[in-house]
């Protein structure tokens, strides 16, 4: 469990989205689809275990198990790349442009959403039987979040909006978290430690995130939740993204950047030693 220093794993961070940003496309989106897929199938279990056992904390202590599978495989969520690969572009690495950011995250996009509505369709073929007959007890539940989390903000106005993003911001400041927690070790043992803490908490907090989202609501009007897709977008997945965007990169990337990937010059004693009166007390 070798513990890697905070200079020492923003270097990391940076080399990390500088590498992101330079990825063909092909395996940009191969590495987002199964980041997607994986993270929905983790989504699916831990709702089974939540309803089988009546008790959701089981299913939160359970569901990251999902997001260490797919870091350890170097799989991409959105999510990540928010926080990893603007550091590229502030560290100047030669040759990371605004427009390579905003491509590696079009392309993570559209990799994880394909990923998740994959499962989606796979988990409704499951609970209904192939659509032969009605959503069993976790079909059901599915459909009841997704109608909880788009109606039921959108009952509460501005006051929602503000909730929801509120939320998207929560989620991603702990799920970076954990991604960068994994850069904190060596070993694999201390990485999956370390991931894994952040990443129940947001789960169990009910905090919004955009991939387990591209699973739920797909899966919900699937299974017949009351709610459309533009209530999916405008109430839940639009404002999510937003939300993960400046959680992740306000909360985690730049504060990490700011004080070890470019520390401020430090203080000088002989000026700013002071007496108990609040004089000033000469350097020895």
């Amino acid at each position: 469990m070798s513990y890697v220093a905070p200079s020492d794993f923003v270097t990391k961070m940076i080399d990390a989205g500088e590498a992101k940003v330079f990825m063909s496309t092909r395996d940009t989106l191969i590495r987002a689809y199964m980041a997607g897929a994986i993270l929905a199938l983790a989504a699916a279990f831990a709702i089974t275990v939540s309803v089988q056992t009546g008790e959701p904390l089981a299913g939160a202590i359970l569901f990251p198990v999902g997001f260490c599978l797919l870091y350890l495989m170097g799989f991409d969520l959105l999510t990540g790349v928010f926080t990893l690969v603007p550091l590229a572009l502030l560290d100047k690495r030669p040759g990371v442009t605004l427009n390579g950011v905003l491509r590696n995250w079009g392309l993570v996009f559209v990799g994880n959403f394909a990923g998740a509505f994959t499962v989606a369709v796979m988990m409704a073929i499951i609970v209904t039987f192939g659509f032969t007959q009605a959503p069993d007890a976790v079909g059901t539940k599915i459909g009841a979040i997704g109608e909880g989390r788009t109606v039921g903000y959108a009952a509460h106005g501005a006051a929602g909006m503000l909730t929801l993003f509120i939320r998207g911001v929560l989620c991603n400041w702990m799920v970076s978290t954990g991604v960068v927690a994994a850069m904190m070790s060596t070993s694999v043992s201390g990485k999956v430690i370390g991931m894994w803490m952040p990443i129940m908490l947001f789960f169990y907090m009910g905090f919004e995130h955009s991939i387990v989202n591209m699973f739920l609501f797909p899966s919900g009007l699937l299974l017949g939740g009351n709610f459309s897709i533009m209530d999916y977008l405008v109430w839940n997945e639009i404002p999510t993204v937003i939300g993960n965007l400046v959680g992740g990169l306000t909360f985690v990337g730049l504060t990490l950047y700011a004080t070890h990937g470019r520390t401020a010059p430090k203080r000088s004693p002989a000026k700013d030693s002071r007496s108990a009166t609040g004089e000033r007390v000469p350097a020895e």
